[in-house]
């Protein structure tokens, strides 16, 4: 029997379809997926597109990343739902 936690990459692209086929633009906020769990990070904007992704800028100091980033690593920023600050 197969269960959602078996097949981790089946359950990321049927929870992230918006990052399938997503047209981004440099000056755009989105997330960044973390390599070390796979979850996203918010804070980020696009500062170039590229033919093999996307070159970021971090909000919080306004330093480019020393690397790039795939396209399928890079959705757009989402609002979070059901807080009041947001």
């Amino acid at each position: 029997m197969t269960t959602i936690l078996d097949e981790p990459n089946d359950m990321m692209s049927a929870v992230d379809p918006a990052e399938r086929g997503e047209s981004l633009e440099a000056g755009m906020r989105v997330e960044v997926r973390r390599r070390f769990d796979a979850h996203w990070a918010r804070g980020f904007e696009i500062i170039a597109v590229t033919e093999s992704g996307y070159r970021l800028r971090r909000l919080s100091d306004g330093e480019e990343l020393p690397a790039e980033f795939a396209f399928e690593d890079v959705r757009r920023e989402r609002k979070r739902q059901g807080q009041w600050w947001y």
